[in-house]
């Protein structure tokens, strides 16, 4: 059976998910209870793995909570911490846990979080893990012959920057992704529309690949200039921090930008994909700001 997530994206309807984060702990409750108060307006969980290389937990084990709780889990999957054993392992698990939609990732650099003596592994990249997970949904063992059990059954995407230079390497590496296997995008933050609608037009809609823009609720100015110098590749323009800094009620301010960015970018591409870092509280008022029923 295909997940909700294939099901809508194949269907050609918008799609609205939401970054959820494992606790930096062994209890589940609080990162359960933002879910499920989400649970009517989104139609995915996008579970992070090890984001900006810091300790959570799992990805995983928070993926199976959420399926228990009748609710749809992306699992992400970053090629940063284990070998091709374990990344096969994951895959396998993910699968007989009945989790079916998986975001293929390379990860952070281990520099960027808080445990600098960790070794990183990339064994394999996000376009090889893409390969594997083709290669498993095909029933292929990994190292000769077919696997046992028969074919896994899962749906991958892989993620992208459509503000990153280099407009040809993108389009190559988004190529390389869709022939890889990738089923859908899901962006980095995009604080430009037309950023985004010249990726879509040039890049994604040519080989047909579904596109989840990244909407980033910022709190700050402050918390923009922050995530402009530690969080790789982002890159908030200085008349969005100017709007953040001018305003009497920053964070109402930074619903008001996400919501305009959430109505804009559904014009542009099939989803979008809201990360409200610490504050899931807000994504129903961004939603209704931008008049999503």
């Amino acid at each position: 059976m295909k997940s909700k997530l294939q099901n809508r994206l194949e269907s050609g309807l918008p799609v609205i998910t939401a970054e959820i984060m494992p606790p930096r702990g062994g209890d589940s409750a609080l990162a359960l209870s933002k879910a499920l108060a989400l649970s009517e307006l989104v139609h995915g969980f996008n579970v992070t793995d090890g984001s900006r290389a810091i300790m959570r937990m799992s990805s995983l084990a928070l993926c199976k909570l959420l399926l228990e709780a009748n609710l749809e889990p992306i699992l992400q999957l970053s090629c940063r911490d284990r070998n091709r054993i374990a990344l096969q392992a994951e895959l396998l698990g993910a699968h007989a846990l009945g989790i079916k939609n998986v975001l293929c990732l390379t990860g952070d650099p281990v520099r960027v979080g808080d445990q600098f003596e960790a070794k990183s592994v990339q064994d394999l990249n996000s376009i090889e893990l893409i390969k594997q997970v083709t290669s498993l949904n095909k029933g292929l063992d990994p190292v000769s012959g077919f696997l046992p059990d028969g074919r896994i059954d899962l749906f991958a995407g892989a993620a992208a920057d459509p503000s990153c230079r280099g407009f040809n390497g993108l389009k190559r590496r988004i190529e390389l992704k869709k022939e890889a296997g990738t089923n859908f995008l899901q962006t980095q933050m995009v604080m430009d529309s037309e950023i985004l609608e010249r990726f879509c037009k040039n890049i994604t809609e040519p080989i047909k690949l579904p596109v989840l823009a990244g909407v980033f609720l910022l709190k700050s100015a402050k918390n923009a200039e922050f995530i402009n110098r530690v969080v790789p590749g982002a890159c908030i323009p200085q008349k969005i921090i100017s709007r953040l800094e001018n305003s009497k009620n920053p964070i109402d301010e930074g619903i008001s930008i996400a919501a305009e960015q959430v109505k804009s970018f559904l014009k542009i591409a099939q989803g979008v994909h809201i990360m409200a870092v610490k504050a899931e509280q807000q994504i129903p008022m961004i939603l209704d700001r931008a008049e999503i029923n």
